[in-house]
């Protein structure tokens, strides 16, 4: 690679993880493309990432559309550089028991974290191949060992692990590494809508969690960002293949 600065991809990056993700690779000094379902919510990160003195665009795009990904990697490419770091966090629930999951609930999951990524990293693949050089993570979570209520964010999470691990056998040989990461309770607009689902003051939800991890706090999306930064640095360059459950200590 040159010296030219490189560009990232974080899908689901208007808020949350991806929004912390998406302001530390800035701050690293890559160029961010901050994508999600709507361009214009994209604009507090974008605008944070460029008052810091970063640089950013916004870019709209359904990652479970195929040709919606096709043209928002071109217009990355095109605008803003080849991209060569590609972090898939895109992601939604549909939580429910099982008996009462419909199967718009179950394909919309999968859709956009599953065939979201596998669209995603298909498209940007090439010119991290082209580079000789490339990293991808992808978020899981530790949902992925399974949870009440989210028989569909447990498959698409526990698909997301293989899927990494196939990545790193196929695309190791190019220079691009692939990792996943798989957090735990996080404090997110995601996680609060959980509390409120189940009836429980975000408070009192987060205290209860906080409980029951090693650190005794719950985490926060820039504990996700610092980890992303290690696996896309030079420094990485011979971790592959991996998923680090980011959970505040060992998970059972």
């Amino acid at each position: 690679m040159s010296d030219q600065i490189k560009t990232a991809v974080v899908t689901g990056s208007a808020r949350g993880i991806g929004a912390a993700v998406a302001k530390r690779l800035a701050k690293d000094g890559f160029g961010v493309a901050v994508v999600d379902l709507d361009e214009a919510a994209c604009s507090d990160t974008v605008g944070a990432i460029q008052a810091a003195g970063g640089q950013a665009v916004a870019i709209g795009a359904n990652v479970a559309e195929e040709e919606s990904v096709q043209t928002a990697v071109d217009r990355i490419a095109s605008e803003f550089g080849a991209p060569t770091v590609l972090i898939n966090n895109a992601g939604i629930t549909r939580d429910n028991l099982l008996f009462k999951m419909t199967v718009q609930d179950w394909d919309s999951v999968l859709g956009v974290h599953l065939r979201g990524s596998f669209l995603m990293t298909r498209a940007v693949q090439k010119h991290m191949i082209d580079a000789k050089w490339g990293r991808i993570v992808n978020l899981s979570s530790t949902s992925a060992l399974g949870n009440r209520g989210q028989a569909n964010y447990s498959a698409a999470k526990a698909g997301m692990q293989g899927f990494t691990k196939t990545l790193a056998i196929e695309l190791g040989k190019f220079g691009v590494t692939a990792n996943a990461i798989a957090p735990g309770f996080i404090e997110t607009e995601m996680t609060a809508a959980t509390a409120e689902r189940v009836g429980m003051p975000f408070e009192d939800f987060k205290a209860a969690a906080a409980s029951q991890i090693p650190v005794n706090r719950v985490g926060h999306p820039d504990d996700i960002a610092h980890l992303a930064s290690f696996f896309v640095s030079e420094g990485a360059g011979f971790i592959s293949g991996q998923v680090v459950y980011a959970a505040g200590g060992p998970k059972d």
